[in-house]
Order: C-alpha cells, then sequence, then structure tokens
C-alpha cells in the first residue's frame, strides 16, 4: 500500500471526526459515499458487512473506521484510521469543553445547546436512513424501525430492550417470507 492510501484514509476521516455531532453513526451516510462511491475502496455490500462488525462488536460503532482502515490498508491502515477517526476529535472536544464550562449559565450557551439537538438527531437520522437505502430493504423494514422508535419515544421509561426485542424478531421474521 502506498503511502498516498494512508493520505487518502486521513483525508476522507479527520474531515468527518470533526462533524461528529450527535456521535459516530452521524458520519455513516458521508462515509459510505466516500469509501464506496468516490474512492471505491470496496462494494456497499462490503461496507455494510464491515457496519454489522462494527455495531456487534464491543465499543463505539465509529470503530467502522479502522475496519475500513483495515480493510484498505492492512493494519496499519486501521491503526491510522482510528488515529485519524479519534484524535482531531478528542483535541476538539477538549477544546469546546473548556469555553463550554467556562460559559455555563450564560444565554448563548443554552441557544447552543438547544440549536445543536436538533443537528444531532438529523444527522444520525441521515445515518439511518443511508444504511436503510443500501441494505434495500424496503418500506417493510423501515415501518418496523419507525415503530419501534415511536414506542421508545411514547414510552421512554420502558425498558428499551422489550421494543428492540419485538422489532428484531419481526426483522428475523420477514426475512423468511
Amino acid at each position: 500500500m502506498s503511502e498516498n492510501s494512508y493520505l487518502a484514509l486521513i483525508k476522507v476521516i479527520v474531515p468527518l471526526s470533526l462533524v461528529t455531532i450527535g456521535g459516530g453513526a452521524s458520519i455513516f451516510p458521508a462515509l459510505q459515499h466516500q469509501t464506496v462511491d468516490i474512492r471505491q475502496w470496496m462494494s456497499a455490500s462490503d461496507f455494510i458487512d464491515l457496519f454489522a462488525i462494527a455495531r456487534s462488536a464491543p465499543g463505539p460503532g465509529s470503530m467502522l473506521v479502522t475496519l475500513i482502515g483495515w480493510k484498505v490498508a492492512g493494519w496499519s491502515g486501521a491503526l491510522i484510521a482510528t488515529i485519524a477517526m479519534f484524535l482531531p476529535c478528542l483535541i476538539l472536544c477538549m477544546a469546546v469543553s473548556r469555553t463550554w464550562i467556562r460559559h455555563k449559565g450564560s444565554p448563548w450557551h443554552a441557544a447552543l445547546e438547544m440549536g445543536l439537538a436538533p443537528i444531532g438527531t438529523g444527522l444520525v437520522t441521515a445515518g439511518i436512513i443511508s444504511i436503510v437505502e443500501i441494505l434495500g430493504s424496503g418500506w417493510l423494514s423501515g415501518t418496523v424501525a419507525a415503530a419501534t422508535a415511536a414506542l421508545l419515544l411514547v414510552k421512554p421509561k420502558m425498558q428499551p430492550l422489550i421494543p428492540l426485542l419485538l422489532a428484531g424478531g419481526l426483522f428475523a421474521f420477514v426475512s423468511f417470507l
């Protein structure tokens, strides 16, 4: 693997690291677009496989970038991708948190907090929609996911495992049809 591939990993991942408002899931659509459509490092099916591994493994879902780095450039690519994902975000979060704490209680603090919540929600929703579109699972999967989300919103104190197990069971049932 040439040095340009490592640099390409950094060029793709660092900007995404800096905009992970809402968590790692917020960058999945852009990450998929870069790795599958633009750079053609893998197929859409490969991306979904790596996504499934990252989601089922312990740790943050953003570890998907580690698997992408590994797919592109082996172990050294995995290390570079992981550092490119977490180091810039860490530095930014440390700088922002110092300012955030220093100005807690000010009017702009509350306004910014209220303004960022829908942005994070929108980015995570875009990530979910992107993954569902890649899977090509159709309207039934979307309906099950929406119903599960609605149930969790309506009954926030409900044990979250119950609707998720119901949704998983329904997905399994539908896949056998």
